[in-house]
């Protein structure tokens, strides 16, 4: 006979028991070049001539609150003195508006803490859910020196 039976008869009576890997390799292969030739021309099918426009898009810049606090304690809500007591009455209208605005506080380095607290506490009573402190950056040291305050390494 030409073909081997099932039986395990004849010809060392072994079953082959191993996969041929070599045609599944093949059609795979075939079928990545496929999809690598048509992948580009699907995405790219319907050609559209986009037209020109010469105008800003409109950016809505967020309103923000600026809040300065000076070293005696002076309040100025943009620019303008406000007293303690009013703050409340001016941080819950603002907290009303949508979107809600963000307050930036500017405080003067001698500032009170205590100062600084009451005005944050009064904003989140009233529902101001963005605040932020304004600062100006500390002046760039040159490559190899210690930063202000930082100790310096010990000579050797």
């Amino acid at each position: 006979m030409a073909f081997g039976g099932f039986d395990n008869k004849g010809s060392g009576g072994h079953a082959m028991s191993e996969i041929n890997m070599v045609p599944l390799i093949d059609v795979m292969l075939v079928l990545l070049v496929i999809f690598i030739i048509t992948a580009p021309l699907l995405a790219h099918s319907i050609r559209i001539n986009m037209p020109q426009v010469s105008a800003e898009p409109v950016k809505e810049e967020p309103k923000t609150i600026d809040l300065a606090i000076d070293a005696n304690g002076q309040l100025f809500w943009d620019d303008q003195p406000v007293l303690e007591a009013e703050l409340a009455n001016r941080f819950a209208a603002a907290a009303g508006g949508q979107p809600q605005p963000e307050l930036r506080i500017r405080a003067d380095l001698n500032t009170r803490y205590e100062t600084l607290a009451k005005v944050m506490g009064a904003a989140r009573r009233s529902g101001l859910g963005r605040i932020g402190f304004v600062t100006t950056p500390a002046p760039a040291t040159p490559a190899g020196a210690p930063a202000q305050g930082a100790a310096a390494a010990p000579a050797r």
